[in-house]
Parts: structure tokens; C-alpha cells; sequence
């Protein structure tokens, strides 16, 4: 029993000891720091308190810097670099021909098999069957003739045929300068027609910018009344450009919108009107009565209606043949717009539409911004496709 007590008196005893020393140490820390803290805040270097337990809070402390100030990162080989060119825009539909052209070129002697290549490219790239044979007859005339037995005049002359092809009518957006009986300019007035989703109103809103820049006033007329935001569409084009703008309630009737733009363009002196028009109605019927229609009255006074275009989606590929067609039964077309050709579009539908319906390419988008609609020119757009 003793010894039991004996032995508690000494744990007691213990632990009291250890308690006074770790108080003691603890007391001294403190009692340093209260010493040292207003150097340490002179000099930036207290670190957290916490801190403290890990060791002597002069090796804990850390020096904090200035905040540093966030410059963003220019490239400036990105500023620098050109713009990017029509062949780097065709990327999609150059990859086609460039894995046929190289060999072909390669080729000793123009045989059947050179041609069986040439016209899985044609195809491939969208042609059309009824074009890639037109092509290839010509060509072959042409090789015969003339006694071609280099394959790099073969390319040559394949580019001709092309051309040809693309160069039908005038490719120039014309723009006429007619006065009234009264001695005032008439608005010229740009009818575009197209189903829906092909870029009609994008392409609008980027004519009317590229307009605007060179100096010329420009209205437009929201006849698309049908489609779902096509009118808020259309204004918010007019805020951008700076261009004004005529539509109606949804549902209302589009001749009506185009009459009331062109008239309000002749009354303020603008000098031009660009009409969008809808793209779809219940069926293909009532939809090529409504352009019927719209384009009569946008050929009435005061205005003077120059162009009729069609703009086509290029990744639809042959079935873009197939619209332009339908359009051009119901409506006299003067001009195509394509649209999309940076995207997955194969590019051999140009060729396949100047061919077939003789209606020619005036302008192709092949980007998001508003320099990316671009006047058609048929030589260097087969240089891009063609990669030559």
C-alpha cells in the first residue's frame, strides 16, 4: 500500500515538472515575440502563428512579395502574320484533289487509269456526276487534239475546263445608277432568297458592313416574317453596321415590307436595299408563290431591283444543286451567294451550279468575319481548290 502511494506521488510529481517546463517555454516564446513583433511587421516577415508550434518562428517566416502585375501575353506573330488567303480557307475542299493531283502529276503517260483517278476526285469533291463527265469529255477532246502527253499540262487544262465552268455570266454585283422621272437616283435593291439556315441574313449583314465602309447608305428590309428571330436577327445586324432598317409584325406580309423599304430608301436618299426573304412557308408551293411576289413588287417604282441571289449552304453538296434549281423555276436567279466553304463543304458545287444552271458565283463566305464574304473570282478560286 505504501508503495502504491509512493509510486503515484512520483507520476504526480512528474507530470507536474513536465507541465512547468512546457509552460516555461511556451512563456519565453511569447515573451520573445512580443519583444521582436513590431521589427517583424517592419519588415514584412511574421508568418502565421500557427507556425510557431513547427519550430523557432524565424525559420517559419516568410517574406511576402509585392503582388505582381498581370500583363497579358500578345503573339505578336499572330498580330503580325497575314490574313489568311482563299487556298488556307478551302483547307477542307483542297485535301480532296491534293490526294490525287500529286499523283497524277507523277504520271508518265496520260492513261486510263489517270483518268479513273481524275474523276474520283471530281466526284468526291462535290461535282456532280453530270459536271465530272462534262469535264472529262472536254478534256479528253482537248488531250486529243492537241497531242498532250504531259501530265502537267493535263492539270493545266484541267483548269481551264474548270473555269469555264465557273465563268458563266456576269460575276460582278452590279450596281446601277437609274434616276426617276423626277431626276432622283432609285435605290438599287438586292433581293436574296434561300431555305432556311443557309446564311441569308448573316450574308445581308455583311454586305450591308462592306457597304456601309466604302461610303454608301444602305436600308434593310426584314421580309422574312416567317422564321422564328429572324427579324431581331436582322436588327441587331442594323446596330452593328449602322444601317437602317424596315420590318414588320411576324406573320405580316413580305411583299409589304419590301414595298414599305423601298420607299423609305427612295424618301431618305439611300442607296441601297437589301432584302431578305423567307425560307421556308407550309410547303415548296406557297413558298415560290411568296418570292413570285416579293420580287415583283421589288421590281415596281421607285426602286431598281439589280440582283436576285440565291444563297446556298456548300456542305449540303449536290442537294444545293437541287435548291438552286427549284429557285431559279420560280424566280429569274441573276447571281449565287456560297456560303460556309471553310467549314466541311467540298467547293465542287460552284462548279457543279455554274455548269448546270448557268447562273454564276458572285460572292462565297468562308468565315465568321465580315471581310470573310468575298467577291467571287473564278481563276483564283480553282488556284485555291486545285492548290496550284
Amino acid at each position: 500500500m505504501v508503495i502504491a502511494i509512493i509510486v503515484i506521488l512520483i507520476l504526480v510529481a512528474v507530470v507536474v515538472v513536465f507541465g512547468l517546463g512546457f509552460v516555461y517555454t511556451k512563456t519565453r516564446k511569447m515573451a520573445k515575440l512580443a519583444k521582436d513583433l513590431p521589427s517583424l511587421l517592419e519588415e514584412g516577415k511574421l508568418d502565421t502563428l500557427t507556425k510557431l508550434d513547427q519550430g523557432d518562428y524565424r525559420q517559419n517566416t516568410v517574406k511576402t512579395k509585392p503582388e505582381e502585375l498581370i500583363v497579358p501575353q500578345i503573339d505578336l506573330q499572330k498580330v503580325t502574320e497575314k490574313p489568311a488567303t482563299l487556298k488556307d480557307r478551302l483547307v477542307v475542299s483542297r485535301s480532296v484533289f491534293s490526294n490525287y493531283l500529286p499523283k497524277l502529276s507523277k504520271a508518265n503517260t496520260i492513261s486510263a487509269e489517270v483518268y479513273s483517278d481524275l474523276e474520283e476526285a471530281l466526284l468526291l469533291a462535290d461535282v456532280g456526276l453530270k459536271t465530272t463527265t462534262s469535264i472529262l469529255q472536254n478534256l479528253k477532246t482537248k488531250i486529243k487534239e492537241k497531242e498532250v502527253t504531259d501530265s502537267e499540262l493535263l492539270l493545266e487544262l484541267l483548269k481551264g475546263e474548270i473555269v469555264s465552268c465557273l465563268k458563266v455570266g456576269n460575276s460582278e454585283l452590279s450596281f446601277p445608277e437609274v434616276k426617276s422621272e423626277t431626276d432622283k437616283t432609285k435605290p438599287v435593291v438586292y433581293l436574296f432568297v434561300g431555305v432556311n439556315g443557309v446564311g441569308k441574313t448573316t450574308t445581308i449583314g455583311k454586305l450591308a458592313s462592306q457597304y456601309i465602309k466604302e461610303g454608301k447608305k444602305v436600308m434593310l428590309a426584314a421580309g422574312d416574317t416567317f422564321r422564328a428571330a429572324a427579324r431581331e436577327q436582322l436588327n441587331l445586324w442594323a446596330e452593328r453596321t449602322g444601317a437602317d432598317i424596315v420590318s414588320g409584325q411576324d406573320g405580316a406580309d413580305p411583299a409589304s415590307v419590301i414595298f414599305d423599304a423601298v420607299n423609305s430608301a427612295y424618301s431618305k436618299g439611300f442607296d441601297i436595299v437589301l432584302a431578305d426573304t423567307a425560307g421556308r412557308l407550309q410547303n415548296k408551293v406557297n413558298l415560290m408563290a411568296e418570292i413570285k411576289k416579293v420580287k415583283k413588287v421589288a421590281s415596281k417604282d421607285p426602286g431598281e431591283l439589280a440582283e436576285v441571289l440565291l444563297v446556298v449552304d456548300a456542305t449540303t453538296g449536290q442537294n444545293g444543286v437541287t435548291q438552286a434549281k427549284v429557285f431559279k423555276e420560280a424566280t429569274d436567279l441573276t447571281g449565287i451567294v456560297l456560303t460556309k466553304l471553310d467549314g466541311s463543304a467540298k467547293g465542287g458545287v460552284a462548279i457543279s451550279i455554274g455548269q448546270t444552271l448557268g447562273v454564276p458565283v458572285k460572292m462565297i463566305g468562308v468565315g465568321e468575319k465580315v471581310e470573310d464574304l468575298m467577291k467571287f473570282n473564278a481563276e483564283e478560286f480553282v488556284d485555291a481548290l486545285l492548290d496550284l
